[in-house]
């Protein structure tokens, strides 16, 4: 048991390392002897925007790389001229469509902002334009004042020092974690999402069965067939959700979209810590189980046969992934906006998915190590589900109130911590009340663990 976890830790330390020095800032910019044009680049923002963030400090390495390039910046959110204005350029250039941020330059514009690409095309269109000349896009329109220059020139404001959080990771020495709250995220919420009781009761009724078998061959074959599909496909379940959230960019909509249905499946999880499975529930329903039931005896059946195992238990994890989803489906949808939201490049997606896959498989993996050793296994019991659907709740409502309110408290690693610590306090404050204060009033809402211990006596 204590073999196999340290290597999956040593894992994770390796794969947080990777993310936390590999910073979603643009590619070093080649400097270059830049000719003597002058040329004139718009930035239109918007307070609270992760990609508008993501795009300041670019635009400051740009304009210092060329001297000759002057970038007015205007923040849109708060301030009416600046939208006027704006709009006024939006329609010179028969802007269809338009988002934050918003770059434009001679006759060309960018919407949006794709890390892996937009810089390089921006320094491209800088160049073009000192070698040739661009007209000024803003030069007929109504100018407002420009926001405090940098430096002493306009361009972008100067945006705070970062919080320094220097941790000491081995191998790689001391890093800066202070801006990187992407990868405390993923492993809050992972850990969360991980012991999710539909998953956790599936595979504890799955190795119950398979011991009867007496084998600890066919325990390990079906055990790690079934956690490596249910992770494959979960996985590319969570890659499909990034890919929609990245085409939509940083949609005021989308966000709300988003925050609203965390909301309603956070209610749902609540309402099942009071009431389990009365009314809607995000469980897997009681009309599936004889079915899942049946096609893991199918598996327990040509145990005898290695290929007909491991294709039996491929296709009963894939099954069961489907049936299982709805409980799942919450923190996934969550944690991929966060993450589209700042615009990060695939290859970060890729190593954050991957620490995400690992803690959200750690429990199950430990409970199956721990069958394959002892050969005996524990069924999740009610109790412990409804507990798990409060903690789960609590944490999706915290995070879909701040996503509602101020998505940019998520940019930093102190207050994301501070979110997910609300979440927990909100928890025992749950359970304090309910189980403890309101007894005394002679009040009972929901059920309690007496409840259900007297029920089933």
């Amino acid at each position: 048991m204590g073999r196999n976890t340290i290597p999956m830790r040593r894992v994770i330390v390796v794969l947080l390392a990777l993310i936390f020095i590999s910073t979603p800032l643009a590619a070093p910019i080649e400097a270059r002897a830049a000719p003597d044009n002058e040329v004139t680049l718009y930035f239109f923002w918007g307070e609270g925007c992760p990609h508008c963030a993501a795009a300041k400090p670019m635009l400051a390495q740009l304009q210092a790389r060329y001297p000759q390039l002057e970038v007015r910046s205007f923040e849109v959110a708060n301030s009416a001229e600046n939208r006027r204005l704006f709009a006024d350029m939006a329609a010179k250039l028969e802007i269809k469509h338009t988002s934050m941020p918003t770059f434009i330059l001679g006759r060309k514009y960018w919407v949006g902002y794709v890390e892996s690409t937009t810089p390089r095309q921006l320094e491209a269109a800088v160049v073009q334009c000192l070698a040739s000349g661009c007209p000024d896009a803003g030069a007929d329109v109504f100018a407002p004042a420009v926001e405090p220059p940098l430096s002493g020139r306009s361009g972008i404001p100067e945006a705070p020092a970062p919080n320094r959080e220097m941790i000491d990771l081995p191998i790689f020495g001391q890093v800066d974690a202070g801006s990187q709250s992407l990868a405390v995220s993923t492993l809050l919420i992972a850990m969360v999402d991980g012991v999710n009781p539909c998953s956790l009761w599936v595979l504890s009724v799955l190795l119950a069965l398979t011991l009867r078998t007496g084998s600890r061959r066919a325990i390990a074959i079906i055990g790690l067939v079934f956690i490596f599909v249910t992770a494959l496909v979960y996985a590319l379940f969570i890659a499909g959700l990034f890919s929609i959230f990245s085409v939509v960019s940083f949609a005021p909509w989308v966000r709300i979209l988003v925050a609203l249905v965390a909301a309603g499946f956070a209610a749902i999880n609540i309402k099942d810590y009071f009431w389990f499975k009365k009314g809607v529930s995000l469980s897997i329903p009681e009309a599936s189980k004889p079915g899942i039931y049946q096609r893991m005896r199918r598996v327990l059946v040509v145990a005898d046969s290695m290929p007909a195992l491991v294709a039996a238990t491929a296709a009963l994890a894939a099954g069961v992934s489907f049936v299982e989803l709805a409980c799942t489906a919450g923190f996934p949808v969550l944690w991929t906006n966060i993450v589209a939201a700042k615009g990060v490049t695939p290859t970060i997606f890729a190593l954050l998915l991957g620490l995400y896959m690992l803690v959200y498989q750690f429990d199950e993996l430990v409970i199956f190590g721990g069958v394959v050793v002892t050969m005996r296994a524990t069924k999740l019991q009610e109790k412990h589900g409804r507990l798990l659907k409060l903690i789960g709740g609590m944490l999706m409502l915290s995070l879909a109130i701040v996503m509602l309110i101020n998505p940019s408290v998520m940019n930093n690693v102190r207050t994301s911590l501070l979110v997910f610590a609300a979440a927990g306090a909100a928890s025992l404050l749950v359970l304090l009340i309910q189980r403890s204060m309101l007894p005394r009033l002679g009040i009972r809402i929901g059920a309690t663990d007496h409840t259900l211990d007297s029920r089933k006596r």
